[in-house]
């Protein structure tokens, strides 16, 4: 039975990986910077404060994800684009994301990285972020004093906004989530 789910949910995440390779690498670019600044416009209608956050930091991250849980495994996958406020520069990346438990369902969701400092940017555009174990964080919507009011702070200096269904996600939880740049888009 773990076999069957396995190679359900690997058959579903490849299907979605090649329905974006049939693109062009422009198209491929021009739709992760449109879901991008959707998701900046959602974030901002919910969130007004995320703005500012936004823009008086070193750098933000956009990322797209879709994952599925099947039982006790599940997985996801999303594409994103980091944004260097110094320079313009666009970095375009991918996450990947694997995680054991019991459940089921699809989920759909957006986050946004604001990095506060050129360092932070650099250590997640260079070296990539992994998110281990489980790390779970409540965001705190009415923080005052913060940064980026509304967001989960996931080290020094780096906030994280997760964008799912109607609003703000209130928790964040990553199970072995990778970011790494996309060679064939940079």
């Amino acid at each position: 039975m773990r076999s069957f789910i396995a190679i359900v949910l690997a058959s579903a995440l490849i299907g979605l990986t090649g329905l974006a390779a049939a693109a062009t690498v422009e198209e491929r670019r021009a739709d992760i910077l449109r879901a991008s600044g959707d998701a900046l416009s959602r974030l901002y209608a919910l969130q007004p404060a995320a703005k500012g956050a936004v823009s008086k930091a070193a750098g933000h991250a956009v990322f797209s994800n879709f994952g599925m849980k099947l039982l006790v495994t599940g997985g996801g996958q999303g594409t994103g684009v980091a944004i260097d406020h110094k320079t313009g520069r666009e970095i375009f990346m991918k996450m990947i994301e694997i995680q054991a438990g019991l459940g089921f369902g699809v989920k759909k969701f957006q986050l946004v990285w604001v990095f506060e400092t050129k360092k932070a940017f650099d250590n997640f555009t260079n070296a990539g972020w992994e998110i281990g174990a489980q790390t779970t964080a409540a965001a705190q919507l009415n923080q005052k004093g913060a940064f980026a009011a509304g967001a989960v702070s996931v080290s020094p200096g780096v906030w994280l906004y997760q964008i799912a269904g109607d609003g703000l996600a209130l928790e964040l939880t990553a199970k072995g989530t990778k970011y790494y740049r996309d060679d064939e888009l940079n």
